[in-house]
């Protein structure tokens, strides 16, 4: 078609089919929209993904690999070969790729209000709550400030009020879900810090929702104030309309989805319909679709399973596939070669420094005045200054309503990546909380002194795990006033690559609550069972939660062992028994996790391979009838596993029965064992427990001669209708079984009494005393403190 000039107008490219008839009929795949949007995802998630673990060995988030990621795909980077750019990115292409990343991004900000509980900002402390007020304030004001130097240089011509506004948001927003993933990392969950640091979070994220609300408002087309009156206006009853006729919807569906039972998928497919309805409501509104789904997600009822499955059904897709283009697609628009001369590297570290000082000066000077000491207030300072995902959708926001220029947004984008990335070095640096508690004398079971404190850090991995250490911890009690017995019970959570990892740290805040606090508000099943029983016995019973990859776990549990002085440290077996009786395994992780704590523990450890003691439910202290069995060769271990089965014998329930096993003259049972080393200390214990077994008529004991392997395998086999085993972990003894075992932590006496030709009743605890010579620290503290009588502090 011609002009009348003669020139020819340009013509508007064809919009790309969706797929293509295949090479075979001489056609590019990457000319047709599907096949050349399964391409784009695959190379964003993949650059990324390689990203994060190049950067996992600085522990950076995720979130900086995704930001690089799409920055190298850029015109920063790749994007500056235009072969690439017209034939993986061409714009044509480009609306299907915003509108799936958009897609994506709106179930995401779903998630995140789903995460979000109100209630527990509606309990922020007046500290976290001031510190919150300080992190915004300051930083907004920068923002402000910034804003006139970047009107008058880079970005004029654009409306002052707007860009006033989204510059004091940029700013002041910290990132929720990030500032979680970077201390579950550094393991500052539990401290004091953290706590701090993730209620102000939680702050920081709600104001900045409404701030950005008010900054899109601000901006469009229209100038007209009235307009921008009437988006408020509309938002607001948006949000009732949610609170009131929303709400009640979805709490009736949530109150038939009853624990134990799978979630209706019509309830599934009503509540994610309503995401996109309320998605589109806002963005006709004109305060974008993705307000709509984060209220939607807020409003959703926390209590029960409904909440959890839905973050189960769509977290892998949309934060494994869809959230990464989102990335991709603000890298793509981000051109670090904008910001070239002098002026413009000059604004870089101005915006830098500004949003630095706003939040860590903001941050101090508020914390001081609640007289938290300097260092913690510094690291809480450089937490709050973590961005993230929504810094990126106020960016991206920004540029898409013509408020931020290409130098501007590339300027924003560095500082988010900048401030995000010096987070975890620094908090490294600054802040190194003690991770060893003050030195203790009772790290045995076995000690002289039986009248003290006995403390035990009993570690779960699920509610299986709970009716047997429920039913031991009965019968470890006693029945004497003296020698109380204090019971931490620590849940061992994996920390994963997903984002509802935040709904654990959730759980974490609560850490060190007792369980009668009436303040807890979550009805969890594992709370519940520890709290009924602590309030029949006279037990002591504290939750605890370690949140953490399991390959650092045992780093949680030892600590916490040492600092609550705990005495012995029960760890489930990484197997469980199946209805036919055979041992299945939970996985190789849980099985490295026993491994390194019988390596590392700061007091004795016990391996609880559980067999339904008691049965499947807990057993009242009137009930408890056990017979429980030591087979004692010698050694370290086996007093230990000796003096817990003393312990356990004051119980009026528990009949304990000592096999005492000696080898036929001139015979040895095990060759590399220096049993004439060990011989006196075992004389001295059991010389003990004779004593007492005068005293009491429900413990016995038998003296078996043996000579050979099968002799021993007789012996156990005469007592395999026992309830419990308590067994030495490196007893004195030949391998009992034909094959080589593949649990060390065992020994040979555990992995033969663990097996399934053994018994499928008898439950076992195979027990590690501690032993200081593996730790040179504490080895002066042991020996002068073993025979020292004096008091234990109270328990903290």
């Amino acid at each position: 078609m011609a002009t009348n000039n003669g020139t020819a107008a340009p013509v508007c490219p064809a919009p790309m089919k969706a797929t293509s008839n295949g090479a075979f009929q001489n056609e590019n795949p990457l000319d047709f929209a599907l096949p050349l949007l399964i391409v784009q995802i695959i190379l964003v998630v993949t650059l990324t993904r390689v990203l994060a673990f190049m950067l996992r060995p600085l522990r950076q988030p995720r979130v900086i690999a995704e930001i690089i990621g799409g920055i190298l795909l850029g015109p920063s980077a790749l994007g500056r070969n235009k072969e690439f750019m017209n034939k993986i990115f061409p714009k044509r292409s480009m609306t299907v790729l915003d509108t799936l990343a958009n897609i994506g991004l709106l179930f995401f900000l779903f998630l995140v209000g789903l995460e979000l509980d109100i209630r527990a900002i509606r309990r922020t402390g007046k500290k976290a709550l001031g510190i919150a007020a300080a992190g915004i304030s300051l930083p907004f004001v920068l923002g402000i400030g910034t804003s006139f130097v970047l009107r008058s240089t880079i970005n004029k011509g654009v409306g002052e009020i707007a860009f006033l506004v989204f510059m004091g948001v940029a700013l002041s927003i910290t990132a929720f879900p990030v500032l979680a993933r970077i201390l579950a990392e550094l393991k500052l969950l539990t401290t004091d810090v953290g706590r701090i640091a993730m209620s102000a979070a939680a702050v920081n994220d709600v104001v900045a929702w409404i701030l950005l609300a008010l900054a899109i408002a601000l901006t469009g087309s229209n100038n007209s104030p009235l307009v921008s009156v009437w988006v408020l206006l509309c938002g607001a009853a948006f949000v009732l309309f949610a609170i009131f006729l929303l709400k009640p919807i979805l709490t009736l569906m949530a109150r038939r989805c009853l624990d134990g039972e799978p979630v209706k998928e019509l309830y599934i497919c009503i509540t994610l319909s309503l995401v996109l309805a309320a998605g589109f409501v806002t963005d006709t509104i004109g305060i974008h679709a993705l307000f709509g789904a984060f209220v939607v997600g807020i409003i959703v009822p926390k209590d029960g399973p409904f909440a959890g499955v839905l973050i189960e059904k769509i977290e892998d897709l949309v934060s494994g596939l869809f959230l990464p283009l989102y990335f991709a697609s603000s890298g793509l628009k981000t051109n670090v070669a904008t910001i070239k001369g002098g002026q413009s590297w000059g604004l870089l570290v101005l915006v830098i420094f500004n949003a630095c000082f706003g939040k860590i000066v903001g941050t101090i000077g508020v914390s001081m005045l609640f007289k938290v000491p300097f260092r913690e207030a510094l690291t809480l300072g450089f937490l709050m200054n973590t961005k993230g995902l929504v810094e990126l959708i106020v960016l991206n926001i920004g540029k898409d309503r013509k408020v931020l220029n290409d130098q501007s947004f590339a300027i924003l984008v560095l500082m988010a990546l900048f401030t995000t990335f010096i987070t975890t070095p620094i908090v490294m640096a600054i802040y190194k909380p003690a991770r060893k508690g003050e030195p203790y004398k009772h790290r045995r079971i076995h000690r002289k002194d039986f009248d003290t404190e006995l403390r035990i850090l009993a570690c779960f991995h699920s509610t299986r795990n709970i009716p047997t250490l429920i039913n031991l911890i009965e019968s470890s009690r006693g029945i004497q006033k003296r020698g109380h017995l204090c019971v931490y019970a620590m849940h061992l959570m994996e920390l994963s690559e997903r984002s509802s990892a935040i709904t654990m740290i959730h759980k974490a805040r609560k850490n060190g609550l007792p369980f009668w606090n009436k303040k807890r508000q979550d009805q969890d099943q594992m709370v519940i069972a520890f709290e009924a029983y602590q309030q029949l016995s006279s037990v002591t019973v504290r939750p605890m939660t370690a949140i953490s990859a399991f390959n650092s776990i045992h780093e949680d549990i030892c600590t916490s062992a040492d600092r609550k002085r705990a005495a012995l440290i029960l760890m489930p077996f990484h197997k469980h028994q199946r209805l036919d009786g055979s041992m299945e395994s939970l996985g190789y992780s849980f099985h490295l996790v026993n491994q390194r704590v019988l390596r590392h523990a700061p007091c004795s450890v016990g391996i609880l391979v559980d067999r339904g003691l008691g049965g499947t439910t807990q057993v009242v202290a009137s009930e408890v009838s056990y017979s429980v069995v030591v087979p004692f060769f010698g050694g370290q271990d086996d007093r230990e596993a000796l003096a817990y089965g003393m312990r356990m014998a004051e119980h009026p329930g528990i009949n304990l029965t000592v096999l005492k096993f000696t080898a036929k003259p001139g015979m040895s049972l095990d060759a590399k064992a220096d049993v004439g080393a060990e011989s006196d200390k075992d004389n001295e214990i059991l010389s003990e427990f004779i004593s007492l077994s005068k005293r009491n008529e429900s413990i016995g004991h038998e003296e078996k001669i043996v000579g050979s392997k099968e002799d021993i395998i007789a012996a156990l086999r005469s007592m395999s209708k026992s309830s419990l085993f308590l067994v030495g972990r490196m007893s004195p003894t030949m391998p009992l079984t034909e094959r080589s075992t593949d649990c060390p932590e065992l020994g040979h006496l555990g992995s033969y009494l663990a097996s399934s030709d053994f018994s499928t009743t008898s439950s076992i605890l195979v027990v590690q005393q501690y032993d200081p010579s593996t730790n040179t620290m504490e080895q002066a503290q042991f020996d002068g403190n073993e025979v020292s009588n004096a008091p234990l502090p109270d328990a903290v």
